[in-house]
This record gives C-alpha cells, sequence and structure tokens, in this order.
C-alpha cells in the first residue's frame, strides 16, 4: 500500500533542494542528509516511525544545491552555490574536508560506487574527479555544456551527464573516454538515474518528460509522460523493477519500468518537490521540496 508515514515540516528555514539517503554499514542506522537554500546541510536518522534531526553541517554560504552520501554510509557530500564541495563525518558531525571547486564550479556531486571519487558537474562543461582521501582533483571529462545532473552505473563502469542544452553523454570511465551521445530531450536535464543492474538510463528533463535508454546499445526504449511541469529528479529502486521521480508539478511518482506506467502518484507537497530518493532496500521513499518538508512514504515491496 503506498502511503505517506511521516512528514517532516519546517524542516529547513527555506527551499529543501536535494536530499540523500543510505542505511549505515557499520552502524545500521537509516541516514538521509538534505541540503536548503538556507545554506545548511542536515543529517537525520530515521528509526522506522520518525525522523530525529542528529546533526546541522555549517559551512556552506550560499544554497546547497546537491547531496549524497558514500557507499558505507559514514560520509556525506554536499555541493554549494559557494562553488565549495564539503564532506562531512555522519557519526562525529564533523566537518572532514572543503575542496574549492573553482568559481560556479560545482553542481551535482555524487560518489563513485565504491566511494574513492566524487564527481560533480560545472558550468565550464566538464565532469571533475576528486579523490575522497586527498581532496584534490584527479581527472575530468569534456562535455563542453554546463552540466546539471552526473551519474555512476552501479558496475562502476560508465558516468553519465545531462547538460542545459538537454543532451546526454554517456563516459566509459576506465577508459575516460564517451562512448555515448544521447538525443530526445528538448530542455535541461535535471536528474538521471541507472537501473541497479547498469543496462538502463533514465533521464529527467524540464520538457515534462522522463526517458528510458538501453546503455549497451544507446538506443531510446521509451519516452513517459505525466508530470504537468518540469521533472527535477529520478531515482531507480533496488529490486530494478521501479523509479521514482519528483516535479514541479508538487507530485512524486512511481513508475514500473516494464510496462513504463506510473504506478502511483503521491500530492502531499504543496510546491516544487525537487529531490525524491529510495531507501536501501525499496520500501520507502523521502521527498523534499520548497514548502520546507521532507516527506516518507511507504511503498510494497
Amino acid at each position: 500500500m503506498y502511503s505517506v508515514i511521516f512528514k517532516q515540516e519546517q524542516a529547513h528555514d527555506d527551499s529543501i533542494w536535494c536530499c540523500a539517503w543510505k542505511k549505515g554499514q557499520q552502524d545500521e542506522l537509516h541516514h538521509i542528509v538534505t541540503g536548503g537554500v538556507d545554506d545548511m546541510v542536515k543529517s537525520w536518522k530515521w528509526d522506522e516511525e520518525k525522523l530525529d534531526l542528529r546533526h546541522v553541517f555549517e559551512g556552506h554560504a550560499l544554497g546547497v544545491v546537491s547531496v549524497d552520501i558514500n557507499e558505507e554510509g559514514s560520509v556525506a557530500a554536499s555541493s554549494s552555490l559557494d562553488s565549495h564541495i564539503r564532506l562531512w563525518d555522519l557519526h562525529s558531525g564533523q566537518q572532514l574536508k572543503s575542496i574549492d571547486a573553482g568559481p560556479v564550479d560545482a553542481w551535482t556531486v555524487t560518489f563513485s560506487p565504491d566511494s574513492k571519487y566524487i564527481a560533480t558537474g560545472s558550468h565550464a562543461g566538464k565532469i571533475n574527479l576528486y579523490g575522497v582521501e586527498h581532496g584534490k582533483l584527479e581527472s575530468f571529462l569534456e562535455t563542453k555544456k554546463f552540466t546539471l545532473s552526473i551519474a555512476f552505473s552501479p558496475d562502476g563502469k560508465y558516468l553519465a551527464s545531462g547538460a542545459i542544452d538537454g543532451i546526454i553523454k554517456v563516459f566509459d570511465i576506465a577508459a575516460g573516454k564517451l562512448v555515448h551521445t544521447l538525443e530526445g530531450h528538448a530542455m535541461p536535464i535535471r536528474s538521471l538515474t541507472f537501473s541497479k543492474d547498469s543496462s538502463m538510463l533514465i533521464t529527467a528533463s524540464d520538457d515534462c518528460h522522463i526517458k528510458i535508454y538501453n546503455v549497451q546499445h544507446a538506443n531510446l526504449i521509451g519516452t513517459l509522460s505525466g508530470h504537468g511541469s518540469w521533472v527535477l529528479s529520478v531515482d531507480c529502486s533496488p529490486d530494478n523493477a521501479h523509479f521514482v521521480s519528483s516535479s514541479s508539478d508538487k507530485t512524486v511518482k512511481v513508475w514500473e519500468i516494464a510496462s513504463r506506467e506510473c504506478i502511483h502518484t503521491f500530492n502531499e507537497h504543496s510546491d516544487q518537490v525537487w529531490s525524491a530518493r529510495y531507501n536501501h532496500n525499496g520500501s520507502k521513499i523521502v521527498s523534499v521540496s520548497d514548502d520546507r518538508t521532507i516527506n516518507i512514504y511507504d511503498c510494497p515491496t
């Protein structure tokens, strides 16, 4: 039964732009991290009934546009309009590192599957890869356009990027080269996600559409419509059969990949929903919005 099970109202002092959810491998805690226009990064613990605020991470000077949690569930990364990437210890609440990414050069931030690298898109038309251990720029990939969204494939082989002009590029990480350029969207790509078996890439755009591509053959296998405005985020479920999307139409939708149909719509937010993410086993979804609320939903698995 799809249902909303918890609402944390006034979770930030301004719009919440991003969220991430991971289960800690050592502590077994369910960590949810959120970032907002109020410059704050917050770490929450989910205990199956409610959210408890654990840490408030301060240091960013402008709105936090992206957050991610490493695979171990021990370190969070955040990027802000202040051009800094910051790493936070989810146990101690301490800042581990601050990386100066250069003027307006830290947009989406995401950990590699092995947690050794942080990738971030940039205005300058690059994907920058920073080593987590030393915080140094290790390498970069040329996209030639302002890169709004990036995603690693779970098998660690590919890195996909979505640009402001609607073009998607897929890179072979080991070879450091572009392998596919995917066209089909006419407007900015806000978010993209690989299926858990790394065979499909799901993309979300301001053109109100979601597209599904076959990664190996680089062909379009589905165009999904149903949102009434910009699609701001997509995230694939661990069961490889579903994904969740959120939109500036104030809704969160759950889709079945095989049938390419929306199977549930949540209408719980009163403003645009910037991000929605699954938990470790796909039984729950978290969403964040301009309405400053964090919602947790139950999903049948």
